[in-house]
């Protein structure tokens, strides 16, 4: 398990380092000058110059690539060109937020989408199974923008059930917190329910079409039993893949509904620094989610090993 966990770690900070480069590399590309925005209406030659000496953006690309990675490396992402607040506090500040509806989106996507899966697996060539496809295809199809309007107006506008905006901290108020994110949880839940659904039915039919599922069902083994006891468990590991995939996805911020609902996460942090050419902060956004995406696949090879031993000398 060690080995394992060092190994993926290895290959990890190349991953990185190039990732790092990439986006250091094509911030520099997008059109509009951040200075002139900090510099304000009068873009006073001064200043203009004094901010370029102060960000090190008088310096050639490599310059300034070295002197943001020794920042990084020691913890610091940089300053906010937009707020002048350092990007560490941003990200402190939103990845909780972030993290709260990634959380509660992947429950929604999980006991709507394994459940279902398993049914249309275990139904195959039923109406049932018929049923839970055209369902898991309409997740997919729905546009997550058009969902969270439709609910906003009938769930909090028509019924008054639900906050149509906004958000709470759990340490604040927990029960206001949730009702507020249960609707943008919701509508991102069920977009990855549909597509957990498809994975969890390919891999139950694939194990149900084993010879020891066979054998089991030869011996007597009550129906229930086989399929949660002995063909779930070997179809977890492409399951914990995608989960632990998605799960990554929905750090790197859901824009759009974080947008419609006026959720301050990841995705309106990135979408407002792209706005802003705010370099700092769409750096240490990206890099942080980069980061994120590499410590999921490492808890998925973990996963794998404790769902299925025989991975262990792989």
């Amino acid at each position: 398990m060690a080995q394992l966990i060092l190994r993926r770690l290895l290959v990890a900070i190349p991953t990185i380092i190039i990732v790092s480069m990439l986006v250091f590399s094509l911030q520099k590309l997008l059109p509009g000058d951040p200075v002139l925005v900090m510099a304000g209406e009068e873009r006073d030659p001064q200043v203009i110059e004094f901010l370029r000496e102060k960000y090190h953006l008088n310096d050639p690309l490599p310059v300034q690539y070295g002197y943001w990675v020794a920042h990084v490396l020691q913890g610091d992402f940089g300053i906010s060109l937009r707020t002048d607040t350092p990007v560490t506090t941003l990200v402190a500040q939103k990845l909780p937020v972030t993290i709260q509806l990634a959380i509660m989106a992947m429950i929604v996507a999980v006991v709507i989408g394994v459940p279902t899966g398993i049914l249309s697996a275990v139904r195959k060539g039923t109406l049932v199974d018929y049923g839970a496809n055209v369902v898991a295809l309409s997740g997919l199809s729905i546009p997550n923008f058009w969902l969270g309007i439709l609910l906003i107006f009938l769930v909090s506008v028509k019924l008054g059930w639900l906050p149509a905006s906004g958000y709470v901290p759990p340490g604040e108020d927990l029960w206001l917190s949730i009702k507020t994110m249960l609707m943008p949880s919701f509508v991102l839940g069920t977009a990855l329910a549909a597509t957990l659904m498809r994975h969890t039915r390919s891999a139950m039919i694939g194990v149900l079409r084993s010879d020891y599922i066979r054998t089991a069902r030869a011996k007597g083994l009550r129906q229930g039993k086989v399929v949660y006891k002995h063909a779930l468990r070997n179809a977890l590991v492409p399951i914990v893949t995608l989960l632990t995939l998605l799960f990554g996805e929905l750090l790197g911020g859901a824009v759009l509904t974080e947008q419609i609902f006026t959720i301050p996460g990841f995705g309106k942090l990135v979408v407002d620094a792209v706005f802003t050419r705010d370099y700092a902060v769409v750096q240490g956004i990206v890099l942080c989610t980069a980061i994120g995406f590499i410590a999921m696949n490492l808890l998925a090879d973990v996963l794998y090993i404790l769902i299925n031993p025989r991975l262990r000398g792989a």
